[in-house]
């Protein structure tokens, strides 16, 4: 006996094709901060070590944080960690019962945009 199967359901799926929406991209974007977030702490660490060592060390370090690439490094860490967090306090908001409709959700994830965007800059700005 053999199994009834539909032939018009789709074989391989085009993720470039699929419309996210908006809930779902901050989401996704949430999981993968997280793991930058888990590559940066060991650099994090090891500039916390260096400082900590002495007091050349701490010369060195600081010496190292003045060049534009480190800056840069340091920005993109800032703005990981601000999207990371503002995005996991609308998921505890999204727990206790706030912003559960179809719309309070498409508010929320604008909202994480936004101020994401934000902060990002104003990081930025007193970084530079």
């Amino acid at each position: 006996m053999m199994a009834t199967v539909n032939q018009k359901r789709p074989v391989n799926l085009d993720l470039t094709t699929i419309k996210f929406p908006v809930t779902a991209i901050v989401s996704i974007f949430h999981r993968m901060t997280g793991v930058a977030i888990f590559f940066a702490i060991p650099v994090l660490l090891w500039l916390l070590d260096r400082s900590l060592a002495s007091p050349e060390s701490f010369a060195d370090v600081k010496e190292l944080m003045t060049s534009k690439l480190a800056v840069l490094v340091m920005w993109g860490i800032l703005a990981v960690l601000i999207y990371h967090f503002l995005a996991g306090v609308r998921h505890l908001v999204m727990d206790m019962g706030i912003g559960e409709t179809l719309e309070g959700g498409r508010r929320g994830a604008f909202m994480v945009f936004i101020g994401a965007a934000i902060l990002i800059f104003l990081a930025g700005g007193w970084l530079w």
